[in-house]
């Protein structure tokens, strides 16, 4: 039916926030600190929040004309390993929320924006909040420290454990060609042609 929202099914989990105790008189506040444990699935391959690991909510829950506004931080414990040497790494990660929750009948019509939060039976569901504020935060290539040198790139020690005199002997680069062919004979010289020797025929053979 046009102008008619779908049902949303009330939503669940420590990241819900029941805004019935605000009302909805515009410029009435409602401060929430809470302990809560997150959901599985956030971070990156290098780096994440455990499952069930403990976050701090600091919020601020605003009534405005329009519906909830909700603002504050999250901070959370980071788990992951150094891009640089692949050591386990622990840190956290303190993200900055600002999130307009609409209430159901000011709300667009479904479809016209598939990023509007929308309060269903007047719970603000913060995890898809929460979501994308850690994926833009957090890093890309999480490091131990800033000064981490890495890993050996030809024995894979790490460099810190092994300190600035770990080198290994190369072979200059500029004579490995001349060496392979060492080492299948073509360039042995043949005393009776005077040039490099080969395999030849009985057709072949010089004789002076």
């Amino acid at each position: 039916m046009s102008g008619s929202h779908p049902r949303r099914r009330t939503p669940r989990g420590p990241l819900v926030l029941d805004t019935r105790d605000l009302g909805r008189r515009p410029g009435s506040m409602q401060r929430v600190q809470a302990r809560v444990e997150l959901p599985a699935g956030l971070g990156t391959e290098m780096i994440w929040i455990a499952p069930g690991a403990p976050a701090d909510l600091d919020l601020r829950l605003e009534s405005v004309i329009e519906g909830v506004l909700v603002s504050g931080t999250v901070v959370a414990p980071l788990t992951g390993e150094c891009a640089r040497c692949l050591e386990p790494l622990s840190d956290s990660v303190t993200v900055e929320l600002r999130e307009l929750f609409y209430y159901a009948d000011r709300a667009t019509e479904a479809g016209e924006d598939d990023d509007e939060r929308v309060l269903v039976d007047d719970r603000a569901d913060l995890e898809p909040v929460v979501r994308d504020a850690l994926v833009i935060d957090l890093p890309l290539s999480p490091v131990c420290r800033p000064d981490c040198a890495g890993l050996c790139v030809d024995c894979g020690v790490r460099l810190d454990d092994v300190g600035p005199d770990h080198t290994h002997d190369r072979a200059d680069p500029r004579w490995a060609a001349l060496s392979a062919l060492a080492d299948d004979g073509s360039t042995e010289p043949d005393p009776a042609r005077g040039t490099p020797g080969r395999a030849t025929g009985r057709g072949d053979d010089v004789r002076p």
